[in-house]
């Protein structure tokens, strides 16, 4: 997440895949939750943080180095899955940052022939702040949670996708770079979409979710009020899944995540999905956010909860979320 500065005070702010799986919808009316067979590998999960979150990547800060690694994997993890670049390569090199630095982004063809035209955009930021300039014991700043956790989430939902071809609508996988320098990678590539005419239909940002909260409900949206998106994910899974967490609000993270740069360019329902409630993490762009304090089981079960939603949102005959007036 893009650096807090007022939150400083207050914090340093499974089952193997089945490749028979597919998504079934319990009824035809939309007032019934999706059900998915599909699980979602929690070994798949924690050898996919722990690589992203480890030293060797150095902090994955843009421009260097470490993140061109974090690049590679992402790259060949896209591959391996049969998810397709965007452009004619998986990197979009970003318009705004110099050295070069790259947006990872793929494609997954809707499977319908008048709905694919339209896009879900799940995106996560790869990037993070990389190394501490003073001299101490560790000073390698892994980003586990930020968000190195949501990039995973995104990565096992591109993969289900891929794998169950349940889509009716394209979707876009998007893992952002430069974010933490001012979301530059999301704002360089919605400049590029608005000029192909990009028909998107809504984004899903994953923002740190590498920890549990203690709440009623699974997670959060940021801009909660701004659409139904909220209500609608609760109705297509079935659960208590997304709840409003006052300190989002009074915080404005609506603004501090790349959804935003979606938003300001479409004006179409563009948020952020996080369990960072600022009382169950405390090393927020901090040393310490390392591989070892991440709950993959938690992780796991937030990929799978919300797997029934993008089914929904990707396959829906019209446009359910739309934005409030």
């Amino acid at each position: 997440m893009r650096k807090l500065y007022f939150l400083l005070p207050f914090v340093m702010f499974g089952c193997k895949s089945n490749n028979s799986t597919v998504a079934e919808k319990t009824s035809n009316t939309s007032e019934q939750s999706t059900k998915i067979t599909y699980q979602v590998s929690q070994t798949d999960v924690s050898d996919f943080l722990k690589y992203l979150s480890s030293d060797e990547l150095e902090g994955r800060e843009t421009g260097t180095k470490g993140i061109e690694k974090a690049a590679v994997f992402l790259e060949n993890f896209l591959k391996k899955n049969n998810v397709k670049p965007y452009f004619k390569t998986y990197r979009d090199t970003l318009t705004n940052f110099e050295p070069s630095a790259f947006n990872i982004v793929g494609v997954i063809e809707g499977t319908d022939p008048v709905l694919k035209n339209e896009y879900v955009v799940l995106s996560a930021h790869y990037d993070h702040i990389g190394l501490e300039k003073k001299q101490q014991a560790d000073v390698i700043n892994n980003g586990a949670n930020d968000d190195a956790s949501g990039v995973t989430a995104v990565a096992q939902m591109a993969k289900y996708f891929a794998e169950t071809k349940s889509n009716k609508r394209s979707i876009l996988v998007v893992f952002f770079a430069g974010e933490e320098k001012g979301l530059l990678g999301s704002k360089s590539l919605v400049e590029k979409l608005k000029k192909k005419n990009f028909n998107l239909y809504t984004q899903l940002n994953i923002e740190m979710i590498g920890v549990p909260m203690k709440r009623d409900y699974l997670a959060y949206i940021t801009g909660f009020d701004k659409s139904n998106m909220a209500a609608k994910i609760n109705e297509y899974t079935g659960k208590n899944t997304i709840g409003f967490l006052p300190k989002e609000a009074e915080y404005e993270l609506f603004y501090r995540s790349d959804n935003y740069s979606f938003f300001e360019a479409f004006r179409k329902p563009c948020q952020s999905i996080s369990t960072f409630d600022f009382e169950n993490f405390d090393f927020y762009h901090h040393v310490s956010d390392e591989f070892k304090l991440m709950d993959t089981a938690h992780i796991t079960s937030f990929t799978q909860e919300l797997l029934p939603a993008v089914t929904r949102i990707a396959s829906s005959p019209t446009q359910e979320i739309t934005m409030k007036k």
